[in-house]
């Protein structure tokens, strides 16, 4: 098979020589027909029928679906190349098919190249369109092999990966070694436990990802409360009581992250509550719960509340995500079914939060799996066609920063907010430091302009410190994101008073400054004798590489 040179490593499921069941092509192929890429008329030469945004037909089971999603974005990756194949083999002129099958005829012939030609063994054959266009395809198995093996000649190509933009190519042999990542519920469980049951089932400690094989795990340098498997360690990792209890939860490091930087600032802001807003997962909602959990059960603090605006969210995707946060034991979090721009910055409800995490849409660009990415993270399937080009739209790039900048600047509205996390999975500048660099300028401007709008000028830039910039690439281990932290004063009636001083503290209020104060007040005597920006709190800007 590897000899082939046919034959593209990523399939669907593993299932390339036997083929799909009939849902799963039908799926893939309305998938392909809301995202596939629409040439002017000059240059089209396949027609797809006029209808897009078309419903999903339904599928419960998740690896069908997966395969389905996986199909699809295959073939929008060689959409031009399948398309030359159909047109140069004549199947596209002479075959009596309707255009608003053809998007079921290119995800088949996809799987068809995938399975070198191979009849499909798979018994699932139940839907009549889908028996039609494999009855055509197989008629024409000698002349779209040809047409390959012409296209490759003129091309001088040995694989038909080589023609995917390199950008994919590299997507595409990254996601083959990513690293399984796996947080410790605390609501259910602890770090000691874990290691405990994952020892008895077979797995060891090792001390870095470079020395992960088999059924072993590691401490990620990052996130203290989760632990890296090799991928394939993920069947065994299924079969313990650890996955079936909620107690040890696989998730995508670049999701963790944002979760890891809310505990911090909240011990820093002497607790409150948290507010999420933008495109999460039930997951990563529980995440941050747990990790909460975790600090006030050893600070022996009262609990804080997690707020989460769901109000752009579907109702089936409202629900999944209850579902996963009881699943998961949390207590604490309120579902908002308001959108965060609607939301009032003076509601009494919000008026003990102090941290928002924001996770606003973005790019994927810094994610290697797409695919995989999205079906965890219930994420925007909009962009598919982008991702498989290698390259995002500038209208939609554009779309997506105007979105940025209004989220944060709205969560820089709300009057006790102490610290403002925003998040992307994006390599692109424009949604990252230039959003940062932007949404701070008019921050200040408008301060400037409006003494009376304290809510903006207290705000300190993440630019302007090492300690409030995190950027993590992309590499073969590990998918990147990005994450800027905007903090400010603590607003009076909120906190302690904040001087220079601590002693002036001490004797205008009667009682021992804040930490916040007493931190406050290290870094500038750090900065003053030393130039900088003092040392670094939890994160390091960086490009971070294992």
């Amino acid at each position: 098979m590897e000899d082939d040179p046919v034959h593209m490593k990523q399939t669907a499921s593993g299932q390339t020589l036997e083929g799909f069941a009939d849902r799963v092509y039908l799926l893939a192929s309305v998938i392909f027909q809301n995202n596939y890429l629409q040439k002017p008329a000059a240059q089209r030469l396949v027609n797809y029928g006029e209808e897009r945004g078309l419903a999903l037909p339904e599928v419960t089971d998740a690896e069908m679906q997966r395969a389905a999603y996986e199909l699809a974005f295959n073939a929008l990756k060689y959409q031009g190349l399948l398309e030359n194949l159909l047109l140069d083999s004549s199947f596209y002129l002479t075959q009596p098919l309707p255009d608003d099958q053809m998007s079921l005829v290119v995800v088949m012939l996809f799987d068809f190249l995938d399975r070198k030609f191979l009849p499909r063994k798979c018994k699932n054959t139940d839907v009549k369109e889908v028996r039609l266009v494999e009855l055509h395809l197989l008629r024409f198995t000698a002349k779209l092999a040809a047409s390959l093996a012409r296209w490759r000649i003129k091309y001088e190509i040995l694989t038909i990966e080589c023609m995917l933009p390199e950008t994919v190519r590299i997507k595409q042999e990254r996601a083959s070694s990513l690293m399984l990542y796996a947080w410790v519920n605390s609501l259910k469980s602890s770090l000691d436990e874990v290691h405990s049951v994952l020892k008895r089932a077979g797995f060891s400690r090792v001390r870095s990802i470079g020395q992960l094989q088999a059924k072993t795990f590691c401490q990620d340098p990052h996130c203290e409360d989760t632990l890296v498997f090799p991928a394939e360690a993920k069947a065994q990792l299924n079969l313990t009581s650890l996955h079936s209890n909620h107690k040890l939860i696989v998730q995508d490091k670049a999701c963790c992250l944002g979760p890891n930087a809310v505990r911090p600032l909240l011990q820093e802001a002497e607790n409150g509550d948290v507010l999420m807003a933008g495109c999460f997962s039930g997951l990563t909602v529980s995440h941050t719960a747990s990790l909460i959990a975790m600090k006030q059960k050893n600070d022996g603090n009262d609990k804080s509340n997690i707020f989460v605006c769901v109000g752009d969210q579907t109702e089936p995707r409202r629900e999944k995500l209850q579902q996963v946060v009881n699943a998961t034991g949390c207590k604490n979090v309120k579902l908002i079914p308001e959108s965060f721009q609607s939301l009032d910055k003076g509601d009494q409800e919000f008026r003990k939060v102090r941290v928002i995490l924001l996770a606003p849409k973005s790019s994927l660009t810094a994610i290697s799996n797409p695919i995989e990415f999205i079906l965890q993270e219930d994420g925007d399937t909009e962009l598919l066609q982008d991702l498989a080009q290698g390259s995002i739209a500038k209208s939609k790039l554009e779309a997506l920063v105007v979105q940025q900048k209004k989220d944060i600047d709205h969560a820089m509205q709300f009057p006790t907010i102490l610290s403002v996390i925003y998040t992307t999975y994006s390599s692109q500048p424009e949604e990252n430091e230039d959003v940062v660099r932007a949404v701070f300028e008019q921050a200040r401007a408008c301060g400037e302009s409006s003494p009376s709008q304290t809510s903006l000028c207290p705000f300190t830039s993440p630019l302007d410190s090492e300690d409030l910039i995190f950027m993590l690439e992309p590499t073969e281990h590990n998918n990147g994101c990005f994450m800027a932290i905007f903090t400010r004063e603590a607003p009076q009636k909120v906190q302690d008073p904040v001087t220079d001083d601590p002693a002036e503290v001490a004797k205008t209020t009667g009682k021992p400054p804040c930490k916040r104060s007493q931190a406050r007040l290290k870094r500038r005597e750090t900065k003053s004798s030393s130039g900088g920006s003092g040392s670094g709190t939890y994160l390091k800007k960086s490009a971070v590489r294992h």
